[in-house]
Formats: structure tokens, sequence, C-alpha cells
């Protein structure tokens, strides 16, 4: 009788919890080296320095923890990268503001924690002592580098982790765990080609050659993080987006094989896309509160929303008199 070998025990663990995750709901599972990002280092530090982040500051700290997770778990072994389906068909009323698909439904950051930590319960009790923790962009983590690293994907012009077989449209959470798993290889190829469409599209010129955005110059950036007045320059450019902008993943060939989310908790609210823009410069700060109760639309606050809307909608001038 052979015993079997450590690969063999790696391999196998590796296995169960990937189906573990298919059975959880998520759209792909690929695991990587716990180890420093070397690659990734210079890339983040000149882009820092670039100030592409804007008034994220948040994203100048904890620097060495965004390029080593070992870092953020002691004895980390390992990375298991996720892939959560949020696309979903809207019909959109032609006389209507625009929000981002990721943000239809209940915040993602608790669906998928949810989902991960259910993932690292089950590797606890069928593999014993295993240290870990789960994250849904919630922590200092390069998710689109550990993503190709994983074999999930490959980062796209626009920055975003994008697959053959499944697009753009899914959410990327991550478990770093203190046990030695078989590894994935990393995606090598870009299938990006010569094709420049989110490069060509993106209203405001966020995007820039070698796979860099300049976030502080970006849609999303502007309707979700920034906290004071809208620069009066992008007057004009936000093609009625009021949170979010979904413009490069639209355009993607690739997302041409997007399919409909089953989580049923990413559905949009049925008031959400049935507003018209006279709805929308009306709303109440009550009906902010009932509508985007679970909400990522939370995050701007009901000021922030009011002022993306008053910053896109048109100037009318009266000569009436009264």
């Amino acid at each position: 009788m052979h015993l079997p070998t450590e690969e063999h025990i790696k391999r196998d663990r590796s296995q169960r919890i990937k189906a573990k995750a298919e059975a959880l709901g998520f759209l792909s599972c690929g695991i990587a080296k716990a180890e420093f990002l070397a690659e990734e280092a210079p890339h983040l530090e000149q882009w820092l320095k670039n100030n592409y982040h804007g008034q994220m500051t948040y994203m100048e700290n904890n620097f060495d923890m965004r390029l080593d997770p070992r870092l953020l778990v002691d004895g980390a072994k390992s990375v298991i990268s996720l892939a959560y389906n949020y696309y979903q068909e809207l019909d959109r009323p032609a006389d209507s503001y625009k929000i981002a698909l990721y943000a239809q439904g209940e915040d993602y950051h608790f669906v998928v924690k949810e989902k991960v930590r259910e993932l690292l319960a089950y590797i606890q009790e069928e593999i014993g002592e295993v240290s870990g923790r789960a994250f849904a962009d919630s922590a200092p983590i390069l998710e689109h580098a550990w993503a190709k690293k994983a074999g999930i994907g490959w980062v796209g012009k626009n920055s975003l982790t994008l697959s053959k077989q499944k697009g753009s449209f899914f959410f990327l959470s991550e478990l770093i765990l203190d046990l030695d798993l078989a590894y994935d290889q990393p995606m090598q190829t870009d299938h990006c080609g010569q094709c420049t469409r989110c490069i060509d599209a993106c209203p405001t010129q966020a995007i820039l050659p070698n796979k860099t955005v300049n976030g502080s110059q970006c849609i999303s950036y502007f309707t979700i993080e920034l906290k004071e007045q809208i620069p009066t320059e992008m007057k004009g450019k936000f093609d009625d987006w009021i949170f979010g902008c979904d413009v490069c993943q639209e355009v993607c060939p690739w997302n041409r094989f997007s399919l409909p989310t089953d989580q049923q908790r990413f559905v949009g609210h049925e008031k959400i896309n049935q507003f018209s823009k006279k709805e929308w410069q009306e709303i109440t700060e009550e009906v902010f509160q009932e509508v985007f109760r679970k909400s990522p639309i939370k995050r701007t606050k009901f000021s922030g929303l009011k002022r993306n809307i008053d910053f896109i909608k048109p100037v009318k001038y009266s000569c009436d008199i009264e």
C-alpha cells in the first residue's frame, strides 16, 4: 500500500477547495503561492508618484502590505483568488441616469465576503487547524495581480481582470491561508491584442497606455471617491453616469460571453432603473435611505448623489417674466 505523497495531498486539497468554491457560486477559483509581488512593486510606486490615486489617500498606506500577503497573515503560504459574477441585463428607460452594474443590488462587500468566509470554514472543518483571513475589497491587496497569478485571467488595458470565457463583470476576493496547496499556472497570455476599444471609449480619457488607469480622472472616482465639488472641466463628459461607470466593460469584446448572475442579492432594486431623470433630480433623502439601504450607493451619501445629479443635469435658462 502506497501512502499519498505530499504533492498528492496538496493536489487533493486544492481540488476539494475548488469544488466547494464552485458549489458556493464562485465563477472561478485559482490558487497562487503567497509571496512578494516583485513585478508589481515598481508599477505601484510610479502610479502613486504620478498621483493617479487623487484624493484616495488610503492608497498611500500599507505599501509593503499591498505587495506581500505574508504581512496580512502570519506564515501565509497560499492565496486563493475567487471571482463572483455580478453581470445582469438591464432595461433602462432612455430618459434615465446610469448606475454601475456592480452597485445595482446589495453591497458586494457583505455578500461576497460571506461566501469567502463559508469557504474558510469548510477548509478548517475538512483539513483541520488552518489559519487564514477572508477579503472582499476590504484590505490592501492587489486583487488583479493575484487573479493573474492564480490563472483566473489577464489584466486588460482598462486594468481589470479579463477572462476569455467569462469577460470581466465579476468581483474579486481572496482567502489567504497558512496552508501549502497545489498552485495554478499564472496567466501568461494577453488576449487584448491590438484592441483599444476601452481606451477610445473612456469619456474622460482616464485609461492610459501600459494597462494604467489615471484613477483621478475616472468617472467612478469623481462620482464615488471625490468628496468635494467635481471639477468644472469635467462638465459634459459623464454620459449620464451618476454612480460609477461601466463604459470600458460595455465596449470590451470579451464581455459578449458574460452570462447573467444567479445571485438574486445582486439584482437591482426595482425602482433604481425605472426612475426618470426628473425623478432622480427630485429624489428625497427618505427615498434614498429606503432604496439604497443595503446598497454600495450609500457610500456617496445622499448629498454626494445629489451633487452628481446636479453636476450632469443640463442647466436651463429662462427668460420668462412674471
